[in-house]
């Protein structure tokens, strides 16, 4: 028992004695970095057409006559979303391009095919995205650097949409 109790006696004096260094005083935070947001959807603003997708290429891929086309209001020097109707006027194809932050690019993309939902798009090379069956048809949605394309469609075949996507980009050189 005495043993036990010098044992003890000697570990509470040496834990009592040892030298901890002192815990780093808590530095000021980082301001925290807000996450990019998406720009808001776009809107039909003004007639077509659509300068870098031709009417009859939207009709032969989504498979549908198109009755129209509308664009939106473009920033200077960035591409116009283009809007494909129907005969029947109700919207069947929408392309949306955003050219500027790689963030905000990459934030619509999510938005549009969310990557935890979403199979993976890496058509063409180099650019990453998604796509997946909506409830009103399909979306494919790619970025590269600061640049992005969605491309929604009212068919469920998604392989549509990803054909708009790719013409897109290669018309628009990005």
């Amino acid at each position: 028992m005495r043993r036990l109790v010098l044992v003890l006696g000697t570990i509470v004096v040496l834990a009592g004695c040892s030298s901890h260094p002192a815990a780093p005083s808590p530095s000021p935070s980082a301001p925290a970095v807000a996450a990019a947001q998406p720009p808001p959807d776009p809107q039909p603003s003004g007639p077509g057409p659509c300068p870098y997708l031709d009417t009859s290429f939207v009709a032969d891929t989504n498979g549908q006559h198109v009755s129209k086309v509308q664009t939106s209001s473009a920033d200077a020097g960035k591409p116009p979303s283009c809007f494909f109707y129907a005969l029947s006027g109700k919207l069947q194809l929408t392309v949306q391009v955003y050219v500027g932050d790689a963030g905000v690019a990459k934030a619509l993309v999510d938005k549009a095919a969310p990557l935890n939902s979403s199979n993976p798009a890496t058509d063409p090379a180099g650019w990453q995205g998604g796509y997946e069956p909506t409830d009103g048809g399909a979306v494919y949605a790619v970025a590269k650097a600061g640049a992005a394309v969605v491309v929604t469609t009212n068919q469920k075949q998604t392989i549509k949409a990803r054909t708009v996507a790719k013409q897109t980009i290669s018309a628009l050189g990005l």
